[in-house]
């Protein structure tokens, strides 16, 4: 039997890890910049959780968690985001009573939702957040779009857009609500089963819909911005004057809802504008969800964050034609003639690598033309021989591979004579 990958998951070779790695690191030099240290929860939680939070109207909670019962006939879920948990976290540890508010949170790890697999989509991907929950400053907010942006500055790309709406309280989603049920139900049987579900229970997420969004009614919906009450609309211009003060472009989208119930005030996304990006542009989303901890048992605590796919990243700098500068040079190559000559080389590469100094041998004995053909493939920057005289004489001649000069070093000199020039190296770049 041949087994293969499942479905909508992928494995990440030697040569991509790589990439991954440096867009994590990338992330976390900018998480302590903005002081945002990460919290880890676990990849599967009570499935309740989800339904309360992410909202049980929403595609993620009736199509795509993966759910299922334990031993103790329990229902939990594969995370399929990152928020719920994290603010669950955070009420479970008290973190409401740390003197110091808001708590900035990050993450970083693997979600799982059921959905058709795309370009940059999979059934397991891996999402990057942060949350920072405690404050209903719109100053946090622009702080929050400013990480993501920045994010996205760090490693490359340029062709992407920020764009931001204000969904309001509690009193203008009602209000607004309202209208687009008035809107919609004369029609309502012109659209989608999901969206004829939603028109009652929430009709919001019909704006949001991927089937019907050519349809003349989504052009003409009543927009969330038209029915802002005094105090949210004072709010979303703040968020928008210090976005300006940070010299953050962005667009106003009315029709930019989010996909999960508990957005108010705050939404925003950031968008590849790469031609050979795709169809699907979003890179991430995210927004501000005053009453959510509430809703997760914890007292009152505004907050805000945002999840962005690393999957997507990688495609947009592909689409951009992006390389991202990846530091992965062999050092030395060590080649052994015989037995004798291998112990001597196992010796020496450990002292080498306890230095910093990275280093490869072979473990297939192959003859000598063979090994220096290997060196050459992993682009070593030296390559010593060591064979009997060399044991003998206790020395070797160390080869520089791009200019083919060598130096005879001895063997007890060789990690002080390699650490200068590796030093040196690094000076002239």
């Amino acid at each position: 039997m041949n087994f293969k990958v499942p479905r909508g998951t992928q494995d990440l070779l030697p040569g991509v890890t790589e990439k991954w790695q440096k867009v994590e690191e990338i992330i976390r030099e900018l998480c302590h910049l903005y002081r945002y240290p990460e919290i880890r929860t676990p990849i599967f939680e009570s499935t309740e959780l989800y339904t309360r939070s992410v909202g049980d109207t929403t595609d993620i909670v009736q199509k795509e968690m993966y759910t299922f019962k334990d031993r103790g006939d329990r229902s939990l879920t594969l995370r399929p985001e990152g928020t719920a948990g994290v603010v669950r976290s955070y009420v479970e540890h008290k973190m409401f009573g740390q003197p110091d508010q808001p708590i900035k949170l990050s993450y970083l790890g693997p979600m799982f939702r059921y959905e058709r697999q795309q370009a940059g989509r999979y059934r397991q991907f891996v999402q990057f957040g942060v949350e920072a929950i405690g404050s209903k400053d719109p100053a946090i907010d622009a702080e929050v779009i400013s990480l993501a942006m920045n994010i996205y500055s760090s490693v490359g790309l340029q062709d992407v857009k920020l764009v931001i709406n204000s969904l309001g309280d509690q009193e203008v989603r009602a209000n607004h609500r309202e209208a687009l049920v008035n809107h919609f139900k004369p029609h309502i049987d012109e659209f989608c089963q999901d969206c004829q579900s939603r028109l009652e229970k929430n009709p919001l997420r019909i704006l949001d819909c991927k089937v019907d969004h050519g349809h003349p009614l989504m052009a003409t919906a009543p927009a969330l911005t038209d029915y802002l009450n005094e105090e949210s609309a004072n709010y979303f211009n703040k968020v928008k004057q210090y976005l300006d003060v940070l010299g953050i472009s962005y667009e106003v989208d009315p029709n930019l809802v989010r996909g999960l119930d508990y957005y108010n005030h705050t939404a925003f996304e950031i968008m590849s504008t790469s031609k050979g990006f795709g169809s699907i542009t979003t890179l991430c989303g995210g927004g501000r969800y005053n009453g959510l901890v509430e809703e997760i048992g914890g007292p009152e605590s505004p907050g805000i964050g945002f999840g962005m796919s690393i999957e997507r990243l990688l495609l947009a700098l592909e689409a951009e034609g992006k390389e991202l500068d990846i530091e992965d040079q062999l050092d030395m190559y060590i080649v052994a003639m015989d037995e004798d000559s291998k112990l001597k080389a196992v010796e020496l590469a450990s002292s080498f690598r306890a230095k910093g100094i990275s280093t490869e041998l072979d473990y297939t004995d192959r003859k000598m033309k063979a090994q220096m053909k290997s060196a050459d493939r992993k682009q070593a920057t030296w390559v010593i021989v060591l064979g009997e005289t060399e044991l003998v004489e206790q020395q070797v001649a160390v080869k520089h591979m791009a200019t083919g000069d060598q130096e005879k070093v001895p063997f007890f000199d060789l990690v002080e004579y390699l650490t200068k020039q590796k030093q040196k190296q690094m000076e002239e770049k």
